[in-house]
């Protein structure tokens, strides 16, 4: 299994840490959870998504460079 390490602001974290809970889940296992659910969407949806997700949050990827 490969670990990999991400950075978010507190506010997020603290989301996470309460959407995590809501379902009986670790932040870990909720995160794990959501990147399984999102890559095994059918590809036109998986891309949409990434394409989002990347629009989003340009200004922080570029900071983590």
């Amino acid at each position: 299994m490969t670990r990999i390490t991400v950075e978010i602001e507190n506010s997020k974290a603290v989301l996470l840490r309460e959407k995590a809970e809501k379902f009986g889940l670790l932040p870990d296992q909720f995160v794990t959870a959501s990147i399984e659910d999102l890559i095994a969407q059918p590809e036109p949806d998986f891309e949409a998504a990434m394409r989002r997700v990347l629009s989003k949050n340009r200004e922080l990827y570029g900071r983590l460079a």
